[in-house]
């Protein structure tokens, strides 16, 4: 596979992208990352314990995760602040220097002015930053413009399962993008996640669809199988 995102001295080969923060088994987490064929960890620091989700030394006894590229994720945050505070915690304590940055509001919603003022600090203190916002084609340029390694863009709320509910906007952005471009929250089946890399993203990221199926493995299997096809697809045409 060829890479998507170079970055840190990485590279993105895998186009799905799956969170870890639901889960409370350290070997489910290693199963469903085997099953996505993915090649990215994402953890986190819970600020009220100082700890991650799942402890990593238990982690380590079922997946090899010197083998994965790290990324720190600030998905707990409410405030700016937060997320900038977990962010610097994670290089202090793993020495993350890629960062799924989401700051987000009461409602759950990607708050875009902080985001952007968010994003330059930790630009500014050389992290690479992988923000979260909505289909705003200005945002999304304006992130690019700063220096962001890739944006984010929400396809529907959080845990939704709705899937993309704006194609258009979502094809505004990826008509102005410079930088790689991953669709997220909301993907609910593997025909959403074909759908986005149909559409000319560049990779999904999925959590709660996974994290909450019967058997989160057999799902992550067939969203890898469904990303692939969507590229497919969208190079074909």
């Amino acid at each position: 596979m060829h890479a998507w995102l170079r970055v840190k001295g990485r590279e993105f080969r895998s186009r799905l992208l799956l969170g870890a923060e639901l889960y409370d088994s350290a070997k489910l987490i290693g199963e469903v990352l085997e099953a996505g064929g993915c090649d990215v960890f994402i953890t986190t620091l819970d600020l009220g314990s100082g700890r991650a989700g799942v402890a990593l030394s238990e982690l380590a006894r079922f997946v090899d995760v010197d083998t994965f590229t790290w990324v720190g994720t600030t998905s707990f945050a409410r405030s700016g602040a937060e997320a900038l505070k977990t962010a610097r915690l994670l290089h202090e304590s793993f020495g993350i220097e890629i960062v799924k940055l989401d700051v987000r509001d009461v409602a759950n919603l990607p708050d875009g002015p902080a985001t952007v003022t968010v994003a330059e600090q930790l630009l500014a203190d050389g992290f690479a930053v992988l923000p979260l916002v909505d289909a705003d084609p200005g945002l999304v340029t304006r992130l690019a413009d700063a220096g962001c390694a890739a944006v984010r863009v929400v396809a529907s709320p959080v845990g939704s399962g709705r899937g993309i509910v704006d194609e258009r906007a979502l094809l505004s952005v990826l008509e102005v993008a410079t930088v790689p471009i991953v669709v997220e929250c909301g993907i609910g089946s593997v025909a959403h996640a074909a759908r986005a890399l149909e559409l000319g993203a560049d990779a999904v990221l999925v959590n709660t669809a996974v994290a909450t199926a019967r058997d989160p493995a057999g799902l992550a299997a067939a969203m890898r199988h469904a990303v692939q096809a969507g590229r497919l697809s969208a190079t074909a045409h």
